[in-house]
């Protein structure tokens, strides 16, 4: 039987605000207008290259199913989900749900600034330096100008699978990724593999707003979601509170 624990009260707030702050505001900004891009797929993964090249701030949401994927060396903690909040050049805060040895669900913090790493303990709730074995570093999964323009630059097979509406109209676009570019943008938890993606594009900014897909992982699968909204948004990513 699975248990559910409240983070300790040490890191209570700082994952509070982080999971109030990473799911938006009412409706977000709103939606570019002006001339859409071509409706070739060519165009599109041109033009969205350059643009997501180009973000300085993003919220993101990492919802993987199938087998665990595991965040420590010594698989104890499967990652269940993750939000965040990025700016350039490398500062991001993420809010972690985490299964830890099976059978105990609970929320972990993370905060990256610069070269440095904090995650709050599963245990106590204090935020600590990264620990060696760990490799959660927020601020990995959005890199825009080495994970995220080379991935649509790099796509091949692409195609337009169609106008779709996905909290707004997108562009359905589907393509093979590298494997260099997927090891990217899942912050090193998927390597050496290629990987068929389905990606949902702002048609007037060329921004993608969620992306799809479906990595090996020890004999099983692994089904990827991947949400992104509120570019440029100005946030303040601080360190964590002096004594924890």
């Amino acid at each position: 039987m699975t248990t559910r624990r409240r983070p300790a009260a040490a890191a209570f707030l700082v994952l509070a605000t982080l999971a109030v702050s990473a799911c938006g505001g009412d409706g977000g900004p709103a939606e570019p207008t002006g001339p859409t891009i071509p409706p070739d797929p060519a165009s599109i993964v041109e033009t969205s290259a350059a643009a997501m090249g180009d973000v300085t701030s993003v919220r993101f949401g990492v919802q993987p199913s199938g087998v665990p994927i595991y965040i420590d060396s010594f698989e104890s903690i499967a990652l269940n989900s993750l939000i965040g909040r990025f700016t350039v050049p490398r500062s991001a805060d993420a809010l972690l749900e985490v299964e830890v040895n099976g059978s105990l669900t609970t929320e972990l913090g993370a905060i990256a600034l610069d070269d440095e790493v904090w995650l709050s303990n599963p245990v106590t709730g204090d935020f600590e330096p990264l620990p060696p074995g760990y490799d959660i570093d927020p601020s990995r999964f959005f890199d825009p100008e080495n994970g995220w323009r080379p991935l649509l630059a790099n796509l091949e097979d692409v195609e337009l699978v169609g106008v779709e509406e996905r909290d707004g109209t997108r562009y359905h676009v589907r393509g093979t990724a590298p494997a260099e570019q997927i090891e990217v943008i899942t912050a090193g938890l998927v390597r050496n593999q290629d990987v068929t993606v389905d990606f949902w594009i702002q048609p007037v900014s060329g921004l993608v707003y969620a992306a799809e897909f479906t990595t090996a992982l020890g004999g099983g699968t692994v089904d990827w979601v991947l949400e992104l909204s509120d570019f440029g948004e100005s946030f303040a990513i601080t360190p964590p509170p002096s004594g924890t």
